[in-house]
């Protein structure tokens, strides 16, 4: 099997073949967003909570409390912030953080904002056999279900961890979007194996995460090199060169992590400096209906 060499081994057919699986279709930047709004700002929060320690087999209180800590003060700091500048978003959770924390996916559902898949317990895609990665996706939807009262129509996978299987499991349960890759600024379709899925991505980028300046680890070299204010121009530049360019400007964070207290005001600031344009505040879902109708319109 040629997938047994090294990779400078394969023929042309293996790595055209590994390259082609999922891909970047047609580009859905639509010719106006609604309002005549120059840019889409499509604010996204991962409600990973304790689950990332639970999935690592880490169930002693102290990194526990960690993830806590964005279910019990991070949340409700954000719903805040978000009703301040009218600005629904949407929150990522893992179905083990809606259970845990009673409540929290309906203060989300009655802010006016969208609740998406993120995993069962934020596991590793890529780890996993697809039957039990199907599975996983399945019970979390019914579980969101549940909770929201609506089915989730996006999904985000757990550390944007993207199997084989991932993409054929999104389509199984019939979602409109997926935001776990990084192929362009604005939506595009999703290709598998080169033909069209229907699937939109609305693509992330790790410059628009909050983790990677800000996490911790206390035992391992991982250390918020860079202080919160060192963050907003980044983030700030990012959203002026989008303006410019009349795209789409996503954001990704996460309660445990932007909620504390000195990051909060670094968002507070961006949404100030945002709030000054002409933009259209949208959740994820809103977006990708907002690209297709476009398509589809005569």
């Amino acid at each position: 099997m040629n997938d047994q060499l090294h990779p400078w081994q394969w023929d042309e057919p293996t790595w055209r073949g590994h390259v082609g699986r999922v891909r970047a279709g047609r580009p859905l930047r639509p010719s106006a967003w609604p309002g005549g709004a120059r840019v889409a700002v499509a604010l996204s929060f991962d409600s990973d909570h304790e689950t990332p320690a639970l999935r690592d087999g880490e169930v002693l209180p102290g990194k526990l409390a960690q993830g806590e800590y964005g279910a019990r003060v991070g949340v409700p700091r954000i719903l805040r912030l978000l009703e301040r500048f009218s600005a629904p978003a949407t929150f990522f959770m893992p179905a083990v953080s809606a259970l845990l924390h009673d409540g929290e996916v309906k203060s989300y559902v009655d802010g006016g904002h969208e609740v998406a898949l993120h995993g069962w317990i934020h596991e590793r895609n890529t780890s996993l056999p697809p039957e039990a990665e199907r599975d996983l996706a399945f019970r979390a939807a019914d579980t969101l279900e549940r909770l929201a009262g609506t089915r989730p129509v996006g999904i985000r996978t757990p550390s944007w961890d993207f199997s084989a299987a991932t993409l054929a499991i999104t389509r199984e349960l019939g979602l409109a979007y997926d935001s776990s890759l990084m192929a362009d600024d604005d939506c595009y379709e999703l290709l598998a194996d080169g033909e069209p899925t229907g699937v939109v991505e609305l693509p992330v980028e790790w410059i628009r995460d909050d983790a990677p300046y800000f996490m911790m680890e206390r035992f391992a070299s991982l250390r918020p090199y860079t202080p919160p204010r060192g963050v907003l121009p980044i983030w700030r530049d990012e959203f002026d060169a989008t303006h410019a360019e009349g795209g789409l400007f996503q954001l990704t964070l996460h309660p445990h992590i932007i909620g504390h207290r000195s990051r909060m005001a670094v968002l507070t600031e961006l949404l100030e400096h945002i709030s000054g344009h002409d933009v259209w505040f949208a959740t994820h879902a809103q977006v990708v209906a907002h690209v297709l109708a476009e398509q589809e319109a005569p």
